[in-house]
């Protein structure tokens, strides 16, 4: 486990703080040393609390800080990912950082459509959308 600069204590609620957000909001943007921490931690919140019982609910209410995002986990995220074992989370990176050059990324939940696809068939066609004609410039 990375130390990210940060005692123990501090480094579990960045981490926790971190969780939540991305939960609440299916998108946030962090440092690559974080994304790479919290990937893990999320998708064994979700699997943890995939009974959708009262142990899993618990579960999350013990690590998360926010109830609304353990609501959003039981209620949406679960029955989105209930056919998924893992690999629900997509990390992008975005280059560095304006003010101290860290490497940014974008670390988000995928949306079930882009699940299925991804799993259903590897030879599935995409259709391709015909390009609206341009004007000659002459």
């Amino acid at each position: 486990m990375r130390s990210l600069s940060r005692k123990t204590a501090y480094r579990k609620s960045t981490l926790r703080n971190l969780a939540t957000s991305l939960i609440l909001f299916e998108r946030i943007t962090t440092t690559t040393a974080k994304a790479k921490e919290l990937k893990p931690v999320v998708e064994h919140l979700i699997n943890s609390a995939r009974p959708g019982d009262l142990n899993g609910r618990r579960k999350l209410l013990a690590y998360l800080f926010d109830e609304n995002a353990v609501k959003k986990t039981i209620d949406e995220l679960l029955p989105r990912y209930a056919n998924t074992p893992s690999g629900f989370i997509k990390t992008y990176r975005k280059g560095p950082r304006l003010g101290d050059a860290a490497d940014m990324t974008i670390i988000e939940l995928q949306k079930a459509n882009v699940l299925k696809e991804e799993n259903a068939n590897k030879e599935t066609v995409v259709e391709s959308i015909d390009k609206p004609k341009r004007k000659s410039s002459k």
